[in-house]
């Protein structure tokens, strides 16, 4: 009579062994694509500041592009002056 009780205190405790070892491996999961999640959006981060830089060159040329337009339209009397 005895044996019983211990015998389901086991069953008891396996079972939470169980449970504890599959939240385990869930959180072990969770964390590696967390891990992929913030690499993927440092990646991203570092796209849009190579953007930025793009943006910023193409206003820079932009920039020199409108001067010389209006060098020449001064030149060739096309605007007032």
């Amino acid at each position: 009579m005895s044996d019983e009780p211990d015998s389901l205190i086991l069953r008891y405790l396996r079972r939470i062994d169980e449970n504890v070892n599959r939240l385990a491996e869930d959180v072990g999961d969770l964390k590696r694509r967390m891990t992929s999640l913030e690499t993927q959006v440092a990646g991203l981060h570092a796209a849009v500041a190579g953007l930025h830089a793009d943006f910023a060159g193409q206003s820079a040329r932009i920039d020199r592009i409108e001067t010389r337009l209006d060098r020449i339209e001064k030149r060739l009397e096309l605007v007032q002056v």
